[in-house]
């Protein structure tokens, strides 16, 4: 690990997902935190359209662990009439300082006008939205340089910038033209070479780390950063130093 760096995972998850070995036990997910020395974990719950099950799922789990763990606010636009509501709630009641989104769980790709009154509230608060990102319709990071100008106070953050090649470009093109797009690491897929790509061509100021707990195992996600050829300033800005920054934290 890199002396002195607050870790902060970025993407992780609260709930189970059986077909996937996805279990919902927050005392695993701290010791497979203390394995790698991750800090702080930000977790959401994405199994819910009216957010407000989820969000309450994800505070319960939070609040045993608070110093460890950071909940993100969760809403569908498949749900139109609880989404800013929810998010009033969840931000102003269970102090979740984020929003996740998650388009494959909708039939509109996510700069189509559903989604646009959850960017408003955004807008007026200067809230960070991480939305999963990949190559299907629904989930293009190009989107991004639709919202980003007309949100600027909006930091938009594509996980996974896309998984695949051709997503992964879209996302590092939106974050070369707008300050308010980030990149994060978390992936299905171990490619070579990937973040010193995301420091290099989308900055280092712009990278974020995520692992996808407990989906996918920390270890080589956080291994890529530690072991990529980039400075050990780049390392401690995407370990912990930009996700700070964006959580005021």
């Amino acid at each position: 690990m890199i002396d002195g760096t607050r870790v902060i995972d970025y993407h992780g998850h609260v709930g189970r997902w059986e077909r996937y070995g996805m279990v919902d036990d927050p005392e695993l997910l701290l010791g497979a935190m203390d394995a790698v020395g991750i800090d702080m974990a930000c977790l959401f719950h994405i199994f819910h359209p009216d957010g407000t099950t989820g969000n309450d799922l994800t505070a319960q789990f939070v609040a045993r662990n608070p110093d460890r763990f950071v909940g993100f606010a969760y809403v569908s636009p498949t749900m139109p009439d609880r989404m800013v509501p929810e998010l009033e709630r969840a931000i102003d009641k269970l102090g979740f300082p984020a929003i996740k989104l998650y388009p494959p769980y909708t039939p509109w790709p996510f700069n189509e006008e559903p989604w646009h009154p959850i960017y408003e509230f955004a807008q007026d608060r200067g809230l960070a939205i991480i939305f999963h990102t990949d190559h299907f319709i629904n989930s293009r990071p190009r989107y991004f340089e639709d919202l980003a100008p007309a949100y600027p106070r909006v930091n938009f953050v594509s996980a996974h910038c896309g998984n695949v090649p051709e997503a992964r470009a879209e996302a590092i093109a939106a974050a070369q033209k707008y300050p308010n797009v980030y990149l994060e690491t978390c992936s299905t897929y171990r490619t070579p070479g990937v973040i010193e790509e995301l420091v290099e061509k989308g900055g280092a100021d712009r990278v974020l780390y995520g692992s996808d707990m407990p989906l996918m195992d920390p270890r080589p996600q956080i291994g890529k950063i530690i072991t990529a050829r980039i400075s050990d300033k780049a390392k401690r800005m995407a370990l912990g130093e930009n996700a700070a920054r964006l959580l005021n934290i």
